[in-house]
Formats: structure tokens, sequence, C-alpha cells
């Protein structure tokens, strides 16, 4: 049985076919993957980072909780929001999602 098994690995794959299938096979599939998940993601990335960059005071957002407001100060990291007359929270300036025109 052993010398079957031997005697088995030295044949072709069946067909004939080489070893390079598999090896295309990886890169095709990372390319779907890549084109499907990856470069989908880092696009939202990189447009929520500009909507951060250009936040502005007077702004009208939405965080990621749902709350809307008016943007009334915008430091480094924090945003103070209002979100009624004389409401005034702060948020850190990443959980802003949208502006309200986006929204």
């Amino acid at each position: 049985m052993v010398s079957e098994a031997y005697a088995m690995a030295g044949q072709p794959a069946a067909g004939g076919q080489s070893g390079y299938e598999g090896i295309i096979m990886l890169v095709i599939m990372f390319a779907i993957f890549y084109l499907l998940l990856i470069r989908p993601q880092q696009k939202r990335a990189k447009q929520h980072r500009q909507l951060l960059d250009a936040l502005k005071a007077g702004d009208q957002v939405v965080t990621a909780g749902g709350i809307h407001g008016r943007i009334v100060t915008v430091q480094e990291n924090v945003v103070t929001m209002e979100i009624d007359k004389g409401v005034k929270i702060k948020l850190n300036r990443a959980s802003v999602t949208a502006t309200k025109e986006d929204a």
C-alpha cells in the first residue's frame, strides 16, 4: 500500500495540469476580496476623514448616536454641538458621521 502511494505521488495532477492553477486561483481570490471589501472601505474612510477635516462652526451635523445639532466650536479632537437653545454638548470629533446636507 505504501509503495502505491509513492507511485501515485510521482504522477502529474489529474488531466496533466501544472501547479500554477492554485497560485492563479489565490491571486484571483485576493483580487476579488480587494475589489469587494478593502477598496470600498478605504474609500468610505477617506470620505469620513475629509468630512471631519472640513467641519467648522455653524455646520448642521448628525452624530453616530443619531443626535442632530449645530456645531458651535471645533477643537482638535472635540466638537461642541448645540442641540437646542442653551443646550450644548461636547463630543469626539470622530463621532460626527454626516453633515445635514448629506443626511
